[in-house]
């Protein structure tokens, strides 16, 4: 680990200013994923300013029926705070669904955000990686790849987002409200994360020396038909290889609403929009989710190692949109052992 300068902010306007004027600098709320990355010298900060301190830790219900998630409430203060529960347990059985109760209690919504890739080569020095050092090479293409992208990727990274939480926002779509040099602003949360293009050291949109602030969940919350199905490959403590959050909205037989988003299949959460619009006005039934199915993967494309992905993610979409008409979800982690 290098050595660093740490300052712990007392505001969010010191926070900000004490980031932008400081080169190398970075913000650590819980330090679940930034710590790690500083020991392996992946990340190598000069500068640490830590937001641990100030108040962003709040829930609470906004004006207009939808619910703020403070970037400082923590992944186990959030999952079993009685808002998320009732109103939005596709997010409850998401976060549940990741890490370890050690580290929910300790990672923050905001740092959940700010994961980086777990790819392999990411984290090895010795290896190219274009997300490390811009122009290096991907190792992974013609590497080492069971768990890599098989979406949205481009020639230069098809690494894969790891976050559980996410693909639940990606569903229910909120809102990222950050703090920079210039003033607050607010940003689609499908917006936020980037896909790999010519830049895959670029996670995200935020500007330099911006802080995120909290997340704001829309009304709408598909309390009652939704589902997070996670396969890896053992049950606790492992990144998924597919995982899809559906949420439906039902008339009877009719869907009359429906989000669906998957994890493990892209360098962002990954949203199918045009997958949704096929949904509704349709019954929901088992054709209904096939084709829609299909239509998802229909421009997946594998690197060999990680081909099982496609026909894997299109039977998982499935089953999730069928747990999610029969109001079946009842568990936080759904196990299905995969090793091809």
């Amino acid at each position: 680990m290098n050595s660093f300068t740490f300052h712990r902010a007392t505001d969010i306007d010191d926070a900000v200013r004490n980031n932008t004027s400081h080169a190398g600098a970075a913000y650590i709320g819980g330090g679940t994923n930034l710590i790690d990355l500083m020991k392996e010298n992946v990340m190598r900060p000069a500068h640490l300013v830590s937001v641990a301190k100030l108040p962003l830790a709040a829930i609470e219900v906004l004006p207009d029926g939808g619910l703020r998630l403070g970037a400082m409430a923590t992944n186990a203060d959030t999952a079993w705070n009685e808002e998320v529960k009732n109103r939005y347990p596709l997010l409850n059985q998401a976060i549940l669904a990741g890490a370890s109760p050690q580290l929910r209690n300790a990672a923050t919504n905001g740092g959940n955000l700010m994961q980086r890739t777990r790819c392999l080569y990411f984290y090895d020095l010795a290896t190219p990686c274009n997300k490390r050092e811009p122009g290096t090479g991907c190792s992974a293409i013609g590497g080492f790849n069971r768990i890599h992208a098989i979406l949205g990727a481009s020639e230069h990274c098809i690494a894969t987002h790891p976050s559980d939480m996410c693909v639940a926002l990606a569903a229910l779509a909120p809102t990222v409200r950050v703090s920079g040099p210039e003033g607050e602003r607010s940003i689609a949360f499908n917006d936020f994360h980037r896909l790999p293009g010519d830049q895959p050291d670029k996670d995200n949109t935020l500007k330099p020396g911006e802080l995120i602030l909290s997340l704001d969940l829309p009304k709408k919350g598909f309390s009652k038909n939704f589902s997070y199905l996670k396969l890896r490959d053992r049950q606790s403590y492992a990144f998924a290889l597919i995982s899809v959050a559906a949420g439906l909205e039902l008339d009877g037989n009719t869907i009359t609403d429906a989000r669906l988003a998957l994890g493990g299949v892209a360098h962002k959460p990954w949203r199918d929009q045009a997958a949704e619009k096929l949904l509704i006005g349709q019954p929901a039934t088992a054709e209904t989710f096939a084709r829609v199915a299909a239509k998802v993967v229909e421009n997946a494309q594998g690197q060999g190692a990680n081909d099982f992905k496609i026909e894997l993610a299109r039977r998982a979409i499935v089953r999730a949109l069928k747990q999610a008409a029969e109001g079946s979800q009842k568990a936080a982690d759904v196990f299905q052992n995969s090793n091809p």
